[in-house]
């Protein structure tokens, strides 16, 4: 352990500051897609049971009318997260019929591209911007790439922890919200280095459907007739499968401070891009991307990791970053676990969290950029060989092996995992580090590995495979009714949700045209 993840871990450790450790706050995006019950996307619009997917606070959609996302509200503990999250599947699979959640990553067996529907979110002004933007990336990246699937993990620190830190490194006369936006890249910068890690412990999508690649050129293997993958493969989602040949190749924003990561991304959405702007923005009068720059919107970037800050109506993510400094992070990099109806254990929250505030505890110098080349190297190296015996990846001038260098990650967690028990009153986050340490000393035990098991029961077929999944999972949420109280709150929030989303209808005026070019021009929202 360094000097100042030592400290740091004593000062928490005391009584006067113990409670700090229980006062962050965790939130799950789960992103699901609909299918039918032979496990082909499902062609229906959003339930209307569901509510309104434009303004429905735990339910709505990503980037396809059939990819849904269910958002938890935030919670001290990621015991109840999970919790509230159970129940939003309970909810919203009584409301489908026939139809089930796509229990993988990877999209189900696809129809072509002009079968799969963008997701809608009505005719007022944000809804089309929502929909307009998403018509932006079918074009610029295609459909199939956006019916992908994750779980996005919503981490923060209680706020009540920047003033100690901050005079612990004498620093206290530093404004808090500054303080803390820096901190939070330290995190950022930490979590860099180390998140091949949870590429290899977590990654759950070594093989796909063939007609997910359109007929691409590619390297991968095949297993069956409808089956390609990598045998040593952890996370395909995360590898640049779907990500080749596009404007955002070498965009990256800086994680040494947050006035460099907001200039990178704001010049990245007023930068025109060629391609992009041979395109233009409408077809036959109709708007097919928001405007012709690198990205459309700050949220196109993809990144594994963000700062991020609750914004206001009208507002832009870089307004908020700038105006109210980082607020949590948001991990994107995690796989649906397609062994659990949720998409995450409750172990795999638990190391996270241990993870997460040793990232944001230890040491974290500035990244020059050779060394970000490196950890996005290490980063492709876990996700497409991460399981590969002697697979080695860079730590400063020499080649470790994935292994050791993953074993004695475990052991620098674990006083972390300590005091988070400590508070806690139990072993749960020291648990959750021995099963990690078994998945590194067992490599059949990671969740990649065990996927490709499970894929020889079903003849080597990633589509049998996902229905066979999919249908346990309905049936688990189908034995497990909500209680008469639970189903009135969702209930309520759909009526809500839809009142909601027709007053704003009622109360747009102006064109279109100018509110797209009130929010490319930043002006929507002002103080």
């Amino acid at each position: 352990m360094s000097e100042q993840l030592t400290r740091r871990l004593a000062l928490l450790g005391e009584d006067d500051h113990h409670a700090l450790l229980g006062q962050g706050l965790r939130g799950i995006e789960r992103e699901t897609l609909r299918v039918d019950g032979a496990g082909q996307l499902a062609r229906t619009p959003h339930p209307a049971a569901l509510g309104s997917a434009l303004t429905h606070p735990q339910i709505t959609t990503d980037y396809a009318e059939a990819l849904l996302e269910f958002i938890t509200p935030a919670e001290h503990d990621i015991a109840t997260t999970l919790q509230r999250l159970d129940t939003i599947h309970r909810f919203a699979a009584q409301q489908l019929g026939s139809e089930m959640f796509w229990s993988e990553s990877m999209p189900c067996e696809l129809p072509g591209e002009a079968e799969i529907e963008i997701a809608w979110y009505g005719k007022s002004h944000i809804g089309m911007l929502k929909h307009v933007y998403r018509r932006g990336l079918a074009l610029r990246y295609g459909k199939a790439m956006q019916c992908i699937a994750g779980v996005h993990y919503n981490y923060s620190l209680a706020e009540g922890l920047w003033p100690l830190l901050a005079a612990d490194e004498g620093k206290q006369a530093m404004p808090r919200l500054a303080y803390q936006s820096e901190a939070y890249f330290g995190l950022i910068r930490n979590f860099r280095r180390h998140s091949w890690l949870l590429m290899y412990l977590f990654g759950a999508s070594p093989a796909l459907a063939t007609s997910f690649l359109r007929g691409r050129e590619h390297q991968l293997e095949r297993l069956s007739d409808d089956t390609l993958y990598l045998p040593y493969a952890t996370s395909l989602r995360m590898s640049d499968l779907g990500y080749q040949n596009n404007a955002q190749a070498g965009l990256r924003p800086h994680e040494n401070c947050l006035d460099s990561y907001v200039t990178t991304l704001t010049d990245a959405v007023k930068r025109p891009y060629q391609a992009y702007d041979a395109l233009g923005v409408k077809r036959d009068g109709e708007w097919i991307q928001l405007n012709t720059n690198v990205l459309q919107i700050e949220n196109e970037y993809y990144a594994t990791i963000r700062p991020k800050r609750v914004i206001k109506t009208g507002e832009r993510p870089v307004q908020a970053l700038c105006r109210r400094g980082v607020q949590y992070v948001e991990v994107r990099c995690m796989d649906v676990d397609p062994f659990e109806p949720v998409g995450i254990a409750l172990e795999t929250g638990r190391f996270l969290d241990t993870f997460l505030l040793y990232c944001a505890l230890e040491a974290s110098p500035k990244i020059a950029p050779f060394e970000s080349d490196i950890y996005s190297q290490n980063f492709a190296r876990a996700v497409k060989e991460g399981r590969k015996p002697g697979l080695t990846l860079q730590r400063g001038n020499e080649q470790v092996e994935l292994r050791v260098w993953g074993a004695e990650l475990i052991e620098r967690l674990r006083p972390v995992a300590a005091l988070l028990d400590q508070d806690l009153g139990s072993s749960a986050h020291a648990d959750a580090l021995e099963q990690q340490l078994a998945k590194i000393e067992h490599p059949d035990r990671t969740p990649s590995a065990r996927v490709l098991g499970a894929l020889a029961t079903h003849g080597g077929s990633f589509p049998a495979f996902g229905l066979a999944q999919s249908r346990l999972h309905a049936a688990h949420f189908r034995d497990g009714a909500l209680l008469p109280m639970e189903q009135a709150v969702f209930e309520d929030m759909a009526r809500a949700s839809l009142a909601e989303q027709a007053a704003i209808e009622a109360a747009d005026s102006g064109s279109f045209d100018d509110f797209v070019a009130a929010y490319n021009n930043s002006t929507l929202c002002c103080e």
